[in-house]
């Protein structure tokens, strides 16, 4: 297959590419000309009005369904969500049934995606079964192709299994993911613990319950001497602490949820459970920290915090409703809506496509001649709106069926894999 893309805004770290627009010709899979007016009439075109192109994005932690809960997402709907996002990667956490806990469970991953347009790369599991009480076998998963360590949904409580975890993964090389949250603070907690969940009578999730595990996760770390990556953090006091840290340790990495950057607990005031999301939507002030934290890049990487639910799990009252909305589709789309004049589009690209790769160590796709094409193309400035028809997931739970975005993505190209919208 030859693909032309014409006319694109070329969004990456090279200088003499970022910004500029070129014309990319690609033959089997591979970048064989970048350069002005290139033509070829057995070439299929692709062109857009504002078309914009960068690396492929990859998102970390995504919730994949299959194996055990294929009613709510399989290897390949899942794949689908993705690349309609504009992913050409993700790293699935392990929280399925059985767990991804042992080496034929991270095969099965790989073996079942091949041929999908959208690599998977397995995070295994710290803990068997995320149960939080024994370690897995760390050196076999990481032999067998797991990019990283986490009970995913079900963060290691425990500060002794964690700091055993840490350890033995540095054996490996690899890293351990965490979202930081002590449990025990956060009892019955439905959302943000403020004024917010006072005025709707809800019990509340402090901030407090992932500060304490925020400072207590880094100390646990430096004393391993090993990498962690703190995931979706979500206050103010957390992105403060993280960003101080940095500046002396660089092995210590963050991400953020998507959703806690441009949605506030104020945004539950009608009830919405498609809103009600681990981590919850946090006040204002937090909102804007982590947003001031994507900006310096203290906060390295934004991921989707795909959790897809069943009905029965969503439709409910607000205090019975699961926490989860999927999030893979929309994830650009509402980010550059939200933040486009306050962040610009160069680093919510950074933060979606080369982020995620530095923070597990991954070989970082390149936009050169002779390079594979991992591409993701977008229009910034398209106007559309999302459909429930069009629902690529084959779950719904998502707070923004019928919202008109400004930002689309075209599609993605991943070495013989062409999707487009």
């Amino acid at each position: 297959m030859i693909l032309l893309i014409k006319n694109a805004t070329v969004v990456c770290r090279d200088k003499a590419l970022n910004g500029k627009k070129f014309d990319l010709y690609i033959k089997n899979g591979i970048i064989e000309k970048i350069a002005k007016n290139i033509s070829d009439q057995n070439a299929k075109t692709i062109e857009a009005n504002n078309l914009h192109v960068s690396i492929g994005w990859m998102d970390i932690g995504t919730q994949v369904g299959e194996p055990g809960y294929e009613y709510r997402e399989t290897l390949s709907s899942a794949a689908d969500a993705a690349a309609r996002g504009g992913f050409t990667t993700i790293a699935p956490f392990p929280n399925t049934n059985p767990c991804v806990d042992n080496k034929s469970s991270v095969q099965y991953i790989l073996n079942n995606t091949q041929n999908l347009p959208v690599d998977f790369l397995p995070i295994a599991a710290v803990s068997q079964g995320c149960a939080g009480n024994d370690i897995t076998e760390m050196m076999d998963l990481s032999n067998a192709g797991a990019i990283a360590f986490s009970d995913g949904k079900k963060p290691v409580q425990d500060g002794g299994l964690l700091l055993r975890a840490l350890q033995y993964a540095k054996a490996s090389s690899k890293k351990i993911i965490q979202r930081p949250v002590d449990s025990s603070l956060e009892y019955h907690g439905m959302i943000h613990e403020g004024k917010t969940s006072l005025s709707l009578g809800l019990s509340g999730m402090p901030s407090l319950s992932e500060y304490s595990s925020t400072a207590r996760d880094i100390k646990i770390a430096e004393y391993a001497e090993n990498e962690i990556v703190l995931h979706t953090i979500s206050t103010k006091e957390s992105a403060d602490l993280v960003k101080t840290e940095r500046k002396n340790n660089n092995q210590l990495s963050a991400t953020v949820a998507y959703k806690n950057l441009i949605q506030i607990d104020e945004d539950l005031i009608d009830f919405n459970s498609n809103l009600k999301v681990q981590p919850p939507l946090r006040s204002s002030k937090d909102q804007k920290a982590l947003v001031k934290g994507i900006k310096d890049g203290s906060i390295q990487a934004i991921c989707s915090n795909h959790v897809p639910l069943e009905q029965e799990k969503k439709k409910l009252e607000f205090p019975f409703a699961d926490f989860g909305a999927i999030g893979l589709e929309t994830c650009y789309s509402a980010l550059n809506t939200q933040l486009a004049e306050i962040v610009s589009t160069e680093i919510l690209i950074d933060r979606l496509a080369y982020g995620p790769r530095e923070i597990l160590n991954l070989k970082i796709p390149e936009l050169k001649i002779g390079s594979k094409a991992n591409l993701t193309l977008f229009d910034p400035s398209q106007e559309w709106t999302y459909d429930r028809r069009e629902i690529r997931s084959k779950s719904k739970n998502t707070p923004y069926i019928g919202v008109q975005f400004v930002g689309k993505v075209i599609g993605i190209i991943n070495g013989k894999h062409y999707v487009t919208n």
